[in-house]
């Protein structure tokens, strides 16, 4: 068979070694992500920002000392709200978190789009990623030595900063290895080499203009393939995932008992935050000795970059920085859009998902608290359950895909579906049997949000694993992390849009349920660009795709 020698073996070793540091590398960074960014960071950054902070209206009384003294007269609106001053600034301490958040967003597409030709120049996207794994986890293991009572305690915000972009920016590096490591997994392997060997055997037979069965078994032989490099994708991705959230919940289990035993202080909150650094990297290191090196992937895709060469004796960052961003505006011209419209209405669809999807977990959270009345120490139940059925859901849903014969876009629309009926099962909470003659079902109990939290997660698992999966088959090869980047600022750009409504409704209507209506709509609105993406076309314009050249 064409493409299997006798270093077939060797080879393959050195596969299993190099997606061994991939996955490594999604096993200890996830770790940042759920216990510090989407739970310890914005407690501990409030914290920070209320042992700094005053009591309104007057300014003068210490927030911390709010609790010792409740002599205080405020209104309604002013009581127990906490301000602090940053430079010439009153900022509410619940309001700084989510400054610095928005902060980090926008600096991380910044960065994402300003690395995008350095990390597809083979010698440097390892380095990038190691470079940023080491500022996320460096900056992220500072909180151990930074007190809230330190006169520079504000220097958490600038280090809660540096640590989501190092995250932002080496998951793109990271994610940018995924379609090189597809294409080198056996079964990819051997259904290209069938179909060399199918190919090459039509040649000498046929006149160029008799069509045959032959071409049909070239067509058979080539679909295998792309089938083969779909699932090996999915399948990637998932364990990606899977390791990821194993390695979350397990350091969120961990951390929980520092921060019980210290009752929620803010050293406690300090100390979970630096584990998860400390944890980043530790785990980085052997990924940093498995991951492919320059040699690697260049000789793979020395048939895919033209101007390698060029590359190589020119490269300037500066250069390439600005190249970057020029890059960027050329992508986004209708001439460039129209040559991989599959792709851009993917991006659409990337657009609504994955707002919807996040806003989903968010107001579910919110809304246990708020009408179901749920104590913190049950959310957090809650927040682990998610992504432990989440891991369940990655590995058993490339299951069902392959004994199903089912494509990646058939997995998505079916994970899309499912994922609508939760926030439907809360619009059911409206009905009068609901409310009145049952006292179970359309989430009017606490009960019921484990339930969802489980079925949720097993949904959640496996459409994050997808979702990168499906898109690694729209994308030009050798530019994998210039069109990662524009995944992750797609991603970034839209996570704001579904908590404002959210937030708008809630406060117009005073009832959040009203919001899963809006939920289940913001769902179903990408239904039609996913259903509008043509696979095989995407792909077929993904690799003949080239950069300014006037072909459609």
């Amino acid at each position: 068979m064409a493409g299997i020698g006798p270093s077939s073996s060797y080879n393959e070793a050195r596969h299993k070694r190099q997606l061994r540091g991939w996955l490594t590398y999604a096993f200890a960074s996830e770790v940042f992500v759920i216990v510090s960014l989407t739970l310890f960071l914005p407690i501990c950054l409030e914290q920070f920002a209320r042992d700094n902070g005053y009591l309104l209206p007057e300014k003068t009384q210490p927030c911390s000392l709010a609790s010792a003294n409740s002599t205080r007269i405020a209104s309604p609106q002013e009581e127990n709200r906490c301000v602090v001053k940053i430079a010439w600034l009153w900022i509410d301490s619940a309001s700084f978190s989510l400054y610095v958040y928005s902060a980090s967003v926008a600096l991380q597409a910044l960065t994402v789009i300003s690395m995008g030709n350095i990390a597809d120049h083979p010698p440097h996207r390892k380095r990038l990623l190691l470079g940023f794994a080491a500022l996320g986890s460096f900056a992220a293991m500072l909180f151990f030595v930074i007190p809230s009572s330190s006169p520079v305690w504000f220097l958490a915000a600038p280090l809660a900063i540096c640590a989501n972009v190092g995250f932002g920016a080496s998951i793109v590096a990271l994610n940018a290895y995924l379609p090189f490591l597809a294409r080198g997994t056996h079964e990819v392997l051997v259904a290209g080499a069938l179909g060399d060997d199918t190919q090459l055997a039509a040649e000498p037979l046929l006149p160029h203009d008799t069509p045959s069965a032959t071409d049909s078994n070239v067509l058979a032989a080539k679909l295998a393939h792309d089938n083969a490099l779909s699932s090996a994708t999915a399948r990637i991705s998932g364990h990606g995932i899977a390791l990821g959230y194993a390695a979350g919940i397990f350091m969120l289990l961990l951390a929980l008992i520092p921060v019980r035993a210290l009752g929620g202080s803010t050293f406690a909150l300090r100390l979970a935050i630096g584990l998860s650094g400390v944890w980043w990297a530790v785990f980085s290191i052997p990924a940093a000795l498995w991951l492919p090196g320059a040699s690697a992937i260049e000789a793979r895709s020395q048939d895919t970059d033209e101007i390698g060469q060029e590359r190589e004796t020119k490269w300037s960052a500066r250069r390439e920085i600005a190249a970057a961003w020029k890059r960027l505006g050329g992508m986004l011209r209708w001439r460039e859009v129209k040559k991989l419209s599959n792709t851009f209405k993917y991006l659409a669809a990337w657009f609504l998902l994955s707002d919807g999807f996040s806003s989903i977990s968010s107001t579910a959270m919110l809304f246990g608290k708020t009408s179901l009345n749920m104590p913190p120490s049950s959310l957090i139940v809650v927040g682990a359950l998610a992504p432990s059925a989440g891991i369940f859901g990655s590995l058993v849903w490339p299951i069902i895909q392959r004994r199903m014969g089912w494509t990646n876009k058939r997995v998505l629309v079916i994970l899309l579906v499912l994922a609508s009926l939760v926030p439907a099962y809360g619009c059911l909470g409206f009905l009068p049997i609901f409310q009145h003659s049952v006292k179970f079902g359309g989430l009017t109990t606490p009960g019921e949000m484990f339930v969802l939290a489980v079925y949720f997660g097993f949904i959640l698992g496996a459409f994050q694993g997808y979702a990168r999966a499906f898109y690694a088959e729209l994308i030009p090869p050798g530019e994998e992390a210039r069109w990662y980047g524009l995944f992750s600022i797609t991603d970034k750009s839209s996570s704001f849009i579904g908590p404002l409504i959210v937030g708008l409704i809630a406060d117009t209507t005073g009832n959040i349920r009203y919001a899963f209506f809006f939920l289940v709509f913001m769902v179903w609105s990408a239904v039609p660009f996913l259903a509008g993406v043509d696979v095989e076309r995407g792909r077929e314009d993904a690799r003949a795709y080239r950069y300014g050249s006037r072909s459609a």
